[in-house]
């Protein structure tokens, strides 16, 4: 833990981690992964037949896309308050590609979307934002949570560069020897 800084009178404390300050790649997986442990979420039916846009020809590959589109949403939705299903489809969708005529923007498809927002609302992750009215927002709960295991991301990360550091200082020196003896 980093010592505070005294500035003139004023003791700053350390800054803890959010999800702001953690990578996208590294949060989506973690989160997900916390989804499929908790109970709280249930898979509907047509998981494994269903496309998630009209710009995609097949379905997902993965067994646990679903979590991991719902990690994805609650994310959004932490970084950009106020987002509701429409705004969500724009996010998640793609271009179609139609072979050799130009291609188009697609909107993923929204049903996938509620039905996420709906699971997410009901573990209490997210819930109906009072000021805009339609769009949702994170909870305090939601929000400790995703902070939480923010965190823990961010201090396996913190832990893994060390070790990097040093095979790559030790790498360095033997490639000295190497270019010495030529």
């Amino acid at each position: 833990m980093a010592t505070p800084e005294v500035y003139e009178g004023f003791i700053a404390r350390p800054k803890g981690t959010t999800l702001r300050d953690v990578s996208a790649a590294e949060f989506i997986p973690a989160y997900a992964a916390h989804l499929k442990k908790s109970d709280g979420m249930v898979l509907p039916n047509w998981v494994d037949l269903v496309k998630t846009g009209a710009h995609k020809e097949l379905a997902p590959y993965s067994d646990d896309w679903f979590y991991v589109r719902a990690a994805a949403v609650a994310r959004k939705v932490y970084l950009k308050p106020g987002l509701g299903v429409g705004g969500l489809s724009r996010v998640f969708g793609g271009p179609e590609r139609k072979g050799v005529k130009p291609m188009h923007f697609r909107n993923c498809y929204r049903g996938i979307l509620r039905h996420i927002i709906q699971q997410l609302e009901k573990v209490g992750v997210i819930e109906i934002d009072e000021e805009s009215g339609s769009g949702r927002m994170v909870t305090k709960a939601g929000r400790r949570d995703l902070d939480r295991i923010a965190c823990t991301v961010a201090s396996e990360l913190v832990v893994d560069e060390p070790v990097a550091a040093e095979e790559d200082e030790d790498d360095v020196e033997e490639g000295e020897g190497e270019g010495a003896d030529e």
